[in-house]
């Protein structure tokens, strides 16, 4: 979308089918809530339904320590809107500014010029196996955790994290919850996150808690985590509605790949992922396309290599709070000191936004 305002003509290539859900924490941060703002995407996301979000509770325990946020820089709050939302906006945004989208396909290989340029791909229909290639001056791998493109032009990772969780998730309606709820006890957490026709509630522990005990019934699992971490919140799943079936996350380690090359680069989850018991992606994925956009707008390898080196260095710390999180191994009052850190590094996230869009 950013790209294709500026002129640049963008062709999209995706194998899914359009309008498909994904796995997804929903949770937009000010940083992400800023970045809708900025590219008029927000209102769209309001009319949409999406809940707003005005306060942030933390449960540590038995205790409860509630955070209200006051509407500022042209934002009334946040809000985590479902990704069959959100993405469809954005592909109506980018369509908007002449963008192309081409659904059912696959990349099979990247093409390459006689230096070695990344020049274009090979793609496939995934319904008759048609073959085509396509040339490009930049080819971007948005494509996720298992990135087809990272894999063809051999990025390897530069970074990885030690820990990762499990989570096991589904989505209630006439569940009376409002704002974000993030849950915390010793092994277990869990959240409730109001989003588009219900609460996405989710329960994270270690993977080896979920390969051992949960795997064979995420439906119970889910359950008994949940009463874990906080007996009410329990009661109160148990009477809403569950309107969708439950889904697992087995786990997969944080990382930064090498996310830029000659005729190449890497964004979102196919670049840097984290653990997503700090829901964070949603808000990463957008600051980093902002400026992976500003990048090729600028038009020279040097300022694509520079944004990935902004990333890493402006992501480096929160990577290494997640990861300490993602451990389990805490007790309350260190998982509370590591979340004012991590508030810390947000604002300063949001700054960085506020600053890129000429706001103070």
């Amino acid at each position: 979308m950013l790209i294709a305002r500026a002129g640049l003509s963008v062709l999209v290539l995706d194998r899914g089918r359009e309008g498909t859900d994904t796995l997804s924490t929903h949770a937009l941060m000010r940083a992400g809530v800023l970045q809708l703002h900025h590219w008029g995407i927000l209102e769209p996301v309001r009319r949409k339904g999406t809940p707003l979000v005005t306060s942030t509770s933390f449960h540590y325990g038995d205790e409860e320590i509630r955070v209200q946020l006051k509407p500022r820089d042209g934002i009334d709050g946040l809000y985590a809107p479902r990704r069959t939302v959100i993405d469809q906006l954005l592909v109506e945004g980018a369509r908007a500014a002449g963008a192309v989208f081409v659904y059912g396909v696959s990349v099979t290989q990247v093409l390459r010029d006689d230096r070695g340029r990344v020049c274009g791909v090979a793609v496939k229909d995934v319904a008759d196996h048609a073959t085509a290639e396509v040339h490009a001056n930049l080819v971007i791998g948005a494509d996720g955790v298992r990135s087809t493109i990272a894999n063809l032009v051999g990025a390897t990772p530069t970074r990885t994290a030690r820990t990762t969780t499990a989570v096991v998730f589904s989505y209630f309606s006439n569940l009376p919850i409002e704002g974000y709820h993030w849950y915390y006890r010793p092994k277990v957490s869990a959240g409730a996150i109001p989003t588009n026709d219900g609460v996405c509630v989710f329960a994270a522990m270690p993977p080896q808690r979920f390969e051992e005990q949960v795997a064979s019934n995420i439906a119970a699992g889910h359950e008994q985590v949940l009463r874990e971490c906080d007996a009410s919140l329990a009661d109160a799943v148990s009477r809403a509605t569950r309107t969708d079936p439950y889904r697992g996350f087995p786990g997969t380690l944080g990382y930064f790949r090498k996310s830029s090359g000659p005729g190449w680069a890497l964004v979102g989850d196919a670049g840097y992922f984290k653990d997503p018991l700090t829901a964070h992606g949603m808000t990463d994925a957008f600051v980093d396309a902002e400026h992976l956009a500003r990048a090729v707008i600028a038009g020279t390898d040097d300022a694509v290599a520079d944004y990935e080196r902004a990333r890493d260095e402006r992501s480096a710390e929160f990577f290494e709070l997640t990861d300490q999180i993602a451990s389990f191994e805490w007790d309350l009052p260190t998982i509370q000191g590591l979340h004012r850190r991590l508030s810390d590094e947000m604002k300063q996230e949001a700054a960085i936004v506020l600053a890129m869009h000429g706001a103070r």
